[in-house]
């Protein structure tokens, strides 16, 4: 390989960030900054792209803290308001200018390890050439001293989720013949798996690195885990896209959806029963609605510490939860009736010209 500022070629890079502001975007840099200046020169990336996903009025781009020895690398652009993936190509658009081999996604609520950079450079050396891209380990720290929350057990559980790109390093050449993330993709849910299941669909192949980076549980206000009901209508989608099969292919748990279908049906019917008179009839499928809900709630409760706001809430949030994720559902049938795949992301025959500047901007816009 041709070495290019004192390293493999194949091994240049540029960070690919979106975020609306968060704080947590500081401590994400910030360690990426100490991660880089451990590693030398050598591993520092040709980028820094921070794709600012809520523009200030006017289309400008608010302030955002970036470290002192990240700025002469750092450059921050408006997105388009159309969530991370719709971020995450904007972001790509601009790295396109350095023609970097490699871009690698951060979210900005991780925080990388202190030998991140130093591992990653391990990782792109190592890919082989129908690599698509190269997955950091994710480590969720949870609290010492008592169980976990609801909220905590779910961040948890990108520990073990399979592509996400919470920290995903992906071969320039494999996002470009994936035309990028599918825009359809509004919220940070599934867009990753997507992405995954084109390339791995194309012949490509995605590796675990032994870089690490620390997803620490964000602060969430009780109703979180009502919002995230709304991935039930991108589930919709991803069965359309990649057929009955992808939950398996994707390594997705299955969820409760079935549950709180048959939750909501017999509260709906409990309710029909009593307006029409039926007691009977009503006090039945309310008897099965009341068992379905206490199930639900006490499946969230038992693993969590107990307290009386934890309590509190997933007693309250189990039985929104159920009608929540049915109404979902339901949209995406109707909103992704009509949707079909990209088809899968093949690799590029083999001596292929590498695309201009202009081609990688034009292939993820």
């Amino acid at each position: 390989m041709r070495p290019v500022n004192g390293r493999p070629e194949d091994t240049r890079y540029a960070v690919v960030v979106p975020t609306v502001g968060r704080p947590s975007l500081y401590r994400c840099l910030e360690a990426l900054a100490d991660s880089l200046a451990r590693a030398g020169a050598g591993r520092r990336p040709e980028r820094v792209v921070l794709v600012h996903d809520r523009p200030a009025p006017g289309g400008g781009v608010p302030d955002l803290p970036v470290p002192e020895a990240l700025r002469d690398v750092t450059l921050v652009v408006p997105g388009r308001a159309r969530g991370p993936a719709a971020a995450r190509n904007t972001g790509a658009g601009v790295a396109a200018e350095d023609a970097v081999p490699w871009l690698v996604f951060l979210d900005d609520d991780v925080v990388p390890s202190a030998h991140w950079a130093e591992d990653l450079a391990h990782d792109l050396a190592g890919a082989s050439p129908t690599t698509a891209a190269v997955a950091a380990r994710i480590e969720v720290p949870l609290p010492e001293g008592r169980s976990p929350t609801d909220g905590e057990r779910n961040t948890a559980a990108l520990a073990t989720a399979r592509w996400i790109t919470a920290d995903m390093a992906v071969r320039w050449e494999a996002f470009q013949a994936a035309g990028g993330f599918d825009e359809r993709f509004r919220r940070a849910f599934r867009e990753d798996a997507d992405l995954a299941l084109r390339l791995t669909a194309g012949g490509w192949t995605i590796d675990d690195g032994r870089r690490r980076t620390a997803h620490p549980p964000r602060d969430a206000d009780r109703w979180i885990s009502l919002r995230q009901q709304a991935g039930n209508g991108d589930d919709v989608l991803m069965r359309r896209l990649h057929g009955p099969d992808w939950r398996e292919r994707a390594a997705a748990p299955p969820g409760r959806l079935s549950r709180h279908r048959a939750v909501t049906a017999a509260g709906a019917a409990a309710l029909g029963c009593a307006l029409a008179g039926r007691r009977r009839a009503a006090a039945v499928c309310g008897a099965l609605w009341c068992a379905g809900t206490a199930e639900f709630a006490l499946a969230r409760i038992l693993p969590g510490p107990r307290s009386r706001a934890e309590v509190a809430d997933m007693i309250l949030t189990s039985t929104a939860i159920p009608p929540a994720a049915t109404w979902h559902w339901l949209r995406g049938l109707l909103a992704h009736r009509a949707e079909r795949p990209r088809g899968p992301a093949r690799p590029p025959a083999a001596g292929a010209a590498p695309a201009s500047a202009a081609g990688r901007r034009e292939a993820v816009s």
